[in-house]
C-alpha cells in the first residue's frame, strides 16, 4: 500500500472527524439529543475536559501535554512502519489510530475539550450514557488492528 496513500487516509480522516465536530457544536445545545437507526443512534454534544470517560479532568494541562506527546510519538511510529515492506494490517491500523489521536489533540489544544457527538441506545444505562466521537472509532479500530498484527506476526514465527 503507498505511503502517501495512508498518509493522505490519515489527513482526510483526522479532518472529517474535526469537521463533524464543528458541525455538532455550531448546531446542537448539550442538553439536545436527536436520534438516528430507529432510535439506536443517539446524537447529542458533550464536553470531554480529560482522556477517555473523562479521565483526569482536573489535571487539563497535564491531558493537553499527554495527548500531543502520544500523538507526536503514535505519528512517528506510523511513518517508521510505512517505510517498512508489508506490514499492510499494521500500518492500516496505524494509520487510523494517528487519525483519531490527531484529531482529538486538535480539540484539546484549539477549543480546550474534546466534542463527543454520538451514543448508543441500549438496555444498559451506563453504556446508553456513554458518548463518542469518530476519532475513539478510529483508535479503537487501528489499535485492535495493530493487536492483530502482533498476534499474526507471532503465528507465522
Amino acid at each position: 500500500m503507498g505511503i502517501l496513500v495512508l498518509i493522505c487516509l490519515t489527513v482526510c480522516l483526522a479532518l472529517a472527524d474535526i469537521a463533524l465536530k464543528s458541525t455538532i457544536e455550531g448546531y446542537m445545545t448539550r442538553k439536545e439529543e436527536r436520534t438516528a437507526c430507529g432510535g439506536k443512534v443517539i446524537l447529542r454534544k458533550v464536553y470531554n475536559k480529560g482522556f477517555s470517560f473523562n479521565l483526569l479532568e482536573e489535571k487539563r494541562e497535564a491531558v493537553k501535554y499527554g495527548s500531543a506527546y502520544a500523538t507526536v510519538i503514535l505519528t512517528i511510529w506510523q511513518l517508521i512502519t510505512l517505510l517498512q515492506k508489508k506490514h499492510y494490517l499494521k500500518k492500516w491500523g496505524l494509520s487510523l489510530m494517528t487519525a483519531g489521536a490527531w484529531s482529538n489533540t486538535f480539540d484539546r489544544w484549539f477549543r480546550g475539550y474534546v466534542i463527543d457527538y454520538v451514543g448508543f441506545q441500549t438496555k444498559w444505562k451506563k453504556v446508553t450514557a456513554m458518548t463518542f466521537n469518530l476519532a475513539d472509532f478510529l483508535i479503537g479500530a487501528g489499535g485492535m488492528m495493530v493487536l492483530l498484527a502482533s498476534i499474526f506476526r507471532r503465528k507465522k514465527k
